[in-house]
């Protein structure tokens, strides 16, 4: 590993996994004990690591050099929830903020060859394709210039507790390998309608036929039935 330009990314991923989480457990229960608040009063949370492609992309779009720049890694499935949750907070909490927010993926990291053993890598293969897409996210907008399309009212999530391990993925030399227990869509089913009352509670919403859903096409069916 010591050599330059070694072929070592298995080894070093193994040590950041670990201790990526546990050197910024130890900054953060500093900045707690300072703040001298209870943990349960904490309502965000903003994770960084190494990242550039927001420089890039600052660059070509020549967009302003001191604008506020956020990178968010490997969230998967539910990025367009946590982004746009972000974007909506900085635009809310930020007079005159418009938040450019921008999602792009290559799935050249996950491709590789079928396996006998994890025919689980397949499914990704099979969903999944290169694409971007963008939206610009603001608060109290003029109207004579800007056409909002839609209204950001809320957005959550949650952990579910017996949902450890059910879908993995690790960076490794050979690219970004996932597993996927079949169960996932049953593990979704059956916790959603907890989530879908934490959400529309506020709004009196509990009539879920009433809603125009959009979901990820491998758990409807199993939710549907169960809802």
């Amino acid at each position: 590993m010591c050599a330059y330009m070694a072929p070592f990314l298995d080894a070093r991923q193994d040590m950041v996994v670990v201790k990526i989480p546990k050197l910024g457990k130890e900054a953060a229960a500093k900045a707690i004990k300072e703040w001298g608040q209870p943990k349960s009063k904490i309502t965000h949370l903003v994770f960084c690591t190494t990242s550039s492609a927001d420089y890039q992309l600052t660059k070509l779009l020549g967009l302003r050099p001191s604008i506020k720049r956020l990178i968010m890694h490997q969230q998967g499935c539910f990025v367009d929830r946590t982004i746009l949750s972000l974007a909506k907070d900085l635009a809310e909490n930020n007079a005159d903020a418009r938040v450019l927010v921008v999602c792009s993926k290559i799935t050249a990291v996950t491709f590789s060859g079928p396996s006998d053993t994890y025919l689980d890598s397949l499914v990704g293969q099979a969903l999944f394709g290169d694409g971007a897409t963008a939206v610009i996210v603001g608060a109290d907008p003029n109207v004579s210039v800007e056409l909002p399309l839609f209204q950001l009212v809320s957005a959550a999530q949650t952990i579910m507790s017996d949902f450890d391990g059910a879908i993995d993925g690790h960076l490794r030399e050979v690219g970004l390998i996932f597993h996927l227990l079949k169960d996932v869509p049953g593990l979704i089913s059956k916790n959603i309608e907890k989530s879908l009352k934490e959400a529309f509670a506020p709004i009196r919403i509990s009539d879920w036929n009433s809603l125009f859903w959009i979901s990820h096409p491998d758990i409807v069916s199993s939710f549907s039935t169960d809802l």
